[in-house]
């Protein structure tokens, strides 16, 4: 690839792909700049660590798994409904990921553990879909008053089991969803007026 057209894309594609092929303790910037045909220095013009890379590629990958929530955050359905609906697509992105390619799942799990800064940001930014929902359902009396970012915190904890990569094992065993689903439930019916 010529070194002029390289985008930051291009890099961030050709890391994911030498993440999954190496894993996360053997990929270097080095294998990366090789799989695009560049110099290593190519690659730190556009990312200036290999930490930065890496924080680059987690922030892509979760925004990626997560692209379809603020849609469902500021969707036509009524709150209750569009909770229900914004926990189940968190919760079935993230066990599509798991299940469908454990192996680049487990990776992400090393990068978000390396990310925490870049993670609780992302965190804040669910918690506050999850707020804006239930102030929406607070002003038209669907859900119990108090403060929403606050009320989004625990809803976003409480479904936690469903969501944190570190459940991530359980998330094909049987009667999951079921489970999934009484959860929900029982979260909804706390929030009912």
């Amino acid at each position: 690839m010529a070194e002029a057209a390289l985008t930051p894309e291009d890099i961030l594609t050709a890391a994911e792909e030498v993440l999954r092929r190496y894993g996360p303790a053997k990929a270097t910037v080095v294998d990366v700049a090789r799989a695009l045909g560049v110099s290593h220095g190519t690659v730190y013009r556009h990312f200036p660590s290999k930490a930065a890379l890496r924080g680059a590629v987690t922030r892509q990958w979760l925004d990626r798994a997560h692209a379809a929530l603020p849609g469902i955050a500021a969707g036509p359905e009524e709150p209750r409904e569009r909770l229900r609906l914004w926990l189940g697509a968190l919760f079935r992105a993230k066990q599509e990921k798991a299940l469908a390619d454990p192996e680049l799942f487990a990776t992400y799990q090393v990068l978000v553990d390396e990310n925490s800064e870049l993670i609780a940001e992302h965190v804040s930014g669910l918690e506050a879909q999850i707020a804006g929902i239930i102030d929406e359902g607070q002003q038209v009396g669907s859900f119990v008053p108090g403060d929403p970012g606050a009320l989004g915190h625990v809803v976003f904890q409480a479904t936690a089991h469903y969501h944190d990569p570190g459940y991530a094992g359980e998330w094909s065993r049987p009667g999951v969803d079921e489970d999934f689903e009484a959860v929900v439930g029982f979260v909804l019916r706390g929030l009912a007026v």
